[in-house]
């Protein structure tokens, strides 16, 4: 709906979370009329709240008001509001659209977009990518899904001033799912599993969410895809613009078999461009990041910045000094020859299933939390030969054990722990020997002990000090 000359538009924004708060803060300073509705009045949501009825928004906690939200210009909806909220049926039912908040955002954003999804590995990706656009002298601002104090969402980007050349978005499923006009320059997907079976039907539902970024693109978009993932390769084909890939696999004839893009190849990260001989960037060595995964992700990362306009000579440096990112594969201490691993963001099997194999044995593993649906058999074969102990707890910790407790083999204790996590982890850390690994890789959210997997992974890295100690 478009408002009628001389009159402010109206603007509805479902949901005060981050995301909310931002899209808010947003539409005010552009000069709308905004309602903005939660149904949870607690803390931190009634701070949030006040903040905005200060500067002029209509704030209602404790319930939505369909009728009123119906009547405005546009809706924005916070990606933590699933599809079958009773909001969202009832504008279901009169007919309105919503669209997200990168969606809201992007319409005051006027330059380049790099936008990083995928199923694992699109927060260090996004990261690592504006790292590399900055050491390659691109002023590169980073926000949108990536949280954790990484970024802001895309809302307080837009209003940066002055604006920064290019911006990088983590974008979910979530967040693609209610994109209309949203056009990225740059798109990149870095795999594609099975995850968030608690909110999707089906893998097809959710991976259809994940192909919002391609429907998104045009004819100057560059895509960079994951050449080793035949479900990439397969969503990708067919979209307009230009395709570079990225490979753990090695190069074809020295190029990739697309546009170009990057690939590992005898110890060396290479970037490649159609008609040009591959140049080597880095030592797979000089990476700071822990897994085989990570080399796949500064591969993409490599090939993102290449296409977002960074001077190339300088990703060596970029890559050498770029940290792990908290709560991804995060060494956390050292306790009585025990190496602790805080990789807390794992919430999915396939995530999970990564960081083992990016690891070497033996490793106690701690996995639970929320249940998201997935079978947990996933995980066997990443056990078999690496893992010491399976130490599973919280809500989906009874349905772990049984499912890896009959396949994990004789040398594998899988044991479920119905206690608070400071007593989950003291007997995970007694199954331990020097040596080992003790790994969070949880496979599951974590709603059921913490706030988010950020809380779960700070605990962690505190009783790995309290061990120290």
């Amino acid at each position: 709906m478009t408002p009628e000359a001389g009159r402010r538009e109206r603007v509805a924004i479902i949901g005060l979370g981050a995301s909310g708060e931002a899209a808010a803060r947003l539409a005010l300073v552009k000069g709308a009329k905004v309602h903005v509705t939660d149904s949870k009045s607690e803390n931190p949501v009634a701070a949030r709240g006040a903040a905005l009825r200060a500067l002029g928004a209509d704030v209602r906690l404790g319930g939505h008001d369909s009728e009123r939200i119906a009547g405005a210009d546009t809706v924005v909806v916070s990606p933590g509001i699933p599809p079958e909220a009773p909001v969202l049926a009832a504008l279901r039912a009169r007919g309105v659209r919503w669209v997200s908040e990168p969606e809201f955002a992007s319409r005051f954003i006027t330059g380049p977009l790099t936008v990083v999804t995928g199923t694992n590995g699109k927060t260090t990706t996004a990261a690592l990518c504006a790292h590399l656009l900055c050491a390659g002298g691109v002023d590169a601002a980073l926000g949108g899904n990536i949280g954790g104090g990484l970024g802001p969402p895309a809302s307080a980007l837009a209003m940066m001033d002055p604006a920064p050349e290019r911006i990088v978005l983590e974008l979910s499923s979530f967040q693609l799912a209610d994109i209309r006009d949203l056009t990225p320059d740059v798109g990149v997907m870095t795999n594609l599993g099975v995850d968030h079976m608690d909110r999707y039907p089906s893998v097809e539902a959710y991976h259809r969410d994940k192909r919002r970024l391609f429907e998104a693109g045009d004819e100057s978009t560059t895509w960079v895809v994951n050449a080793d993932d035949a479900a990439v390769m397969a969503m990708a084909d067919g979209f307009p613009g230009t395709l570079l890939a990225f490979s753990l696999e090695g190069a074809v004839d020295g190029a990739l078999p697309v546009d170009g893009g990057s690939f590992l190849a005898r110890g060396g990260l290479y970037c490649a461009r159609a008609g040009e001989p591959p140049r080597e960037v880095a030592r797979a060595s000089e990476l700071r990041l822990l897994g085989r995964h990570n080399v796949a992700n500064a591969l993409a990362a490599i090939a993102a910045a290449a296409a977002s306009g960074a001077q190339p000579g300088r990703e060596a440096a970029g890559l050498g000094d770029f940290a792990p990112l908290p709560h991804r594969l995060e060494p956390v201490g050292t306790v009585r020859g025990v190496r602790w691993v805080n990789d807390s963001k794992a919430t999915n099997v396939a995530a999970a299933a990564s960081a083992l194999a990016s690891l070497d044995g033996p490793i106690v593993l701690l996995a639970g939390g929320t249940d998201k649906g997935e079978d947990f058999r996933g995980l066997l074969n990443a056990l078999r030969g690496r893992v010491r102990a399976v130490v599973a707890y919280g809500a989906a910790g009874g349905r772990m054990e049984a499912e890896l407790g009959g396949g994990a083999g004789r040398a594998t204790i899988v044991t479920c722990v119905d206690g608070p996590f400071a007593e989950v982890v003291a007997v995970a850390r007694g199954l331990a020997r020097p040596g080992d690994t003790l790994l969070l890789a949880p496979a599951c959210s974590s709603f059921d002990m913490f706030d988010d997997y950020q809380h779960r992974g700070d605990a962690f890295r505190a009783l790995a000090g309290e061990g120290a100690g």
